[in-house]
């Protein structure tokens, strides 16, 4: 890939990815998946994330693994993430490009519509620790097979009214445990070559540089301001995602 603008665009993606990754602990594959899927396609996009994913949430999981709670239903979250992960990689290995667009598109459009609509939905301890495992499988089984999980993480550690800090450390688990499953699943799906592999270590400088900004940001910025520019950001990348697999 030697076109400029193809270049600077993922490079812009990957950095807005460690701004949100840095502040909420997530986004990097939000933003950066449906941004290279739009260069390269989506199978590529997902695979050249697993490792940056993987290294990002080892590291943040180890800063904040202080405001990890001591409840099991986290851990068994993360756990059924893994396990969602293994079912989404093999879908990743077999559905067709077009499918996985439109797979990417409606994740995002998902998360954009819930955070506009049920900006205050929450929910209580009970239905918290029945939902952990149904809900950590679903995540997974789209963060394997498209990248972009945060429609179902996100709604429901949002309606749990986590802290910010408690948010990291348990987003951090849930990638860690998926990324760790993924990494190896495809190598052995043949889907994970050395190219994309070496490609994948370079996508984490933007990652790494911007994520220390992204904290301090998170510092100094309204939340609401933050939410907007980050909607308004995927809902065009959702729109081109559907453009593409339509126009094919």
């Amino acid at each position: 890939m030697t076109d400029p603008f193809a270049i600077a665009a993922i490079f812009t993606a990957l950095a807005l990815g460690g701004l949100l990754k840095g502040a909420i602990g997530l986004g990097s594959p939000i933003l950066a998946v449906p941004v290279m899927a739009t260069v390269f396609d989506v199978r590529t996009a997902v695979v050249l994330m697993v490792l940056p994913n993987l290294i990002t949430n080892i590291w943040q999981f180890w800063a904040y693994r202080g405001q990890l709670p001591g409840k099991r239903v986290f851990w068994l979250f993360g756990l059924a993430g893994g396990i969602g992960a293994l079912l989404g990689t093999v879908a990743l290995s077999q559905l067709s490009g077009p499918a996985l667009s439109l797979g990417v598109a409606g994740s995002v459009i998902a998360f954009v519509l819930l955070r506009i609509a049920r900006p205050n939905w929450r929910l209580g301890t009970r239905i918290t620790a029945q939902l952990a495992i149904p809900v950590g499988v679903l995540a997974g089984l789209l963060q394997g097979a498209s990248g972009v999980s945060a429609p179902v993480m996100v709604s429901f550690l949002n309606a749990i009214r986590l802290e910010r800090l408690v948010f990291i450390a348990v987003v951090s688990l849930a990638f860690l445990c998926m990324a760790l499953v993924q990494v190896p699943l495809q190598v052995t799906l043949g889907l994970m070559t050395w190219d994309l592999a070496i490609l994948s270590l370079f996508a984490l400088i933007p990652l790494l540089a911007f994520m220390p900004i992204g904290a301090w940001l998170a510092r100094r910025i309204s939340a609401a301001t933050f939410d907007r520019i980050v909607l308004v950001i995927l809902s065009l990348l959702a729109a081109k995602l559907i453009w593409d697999a339509v126009t094919g």
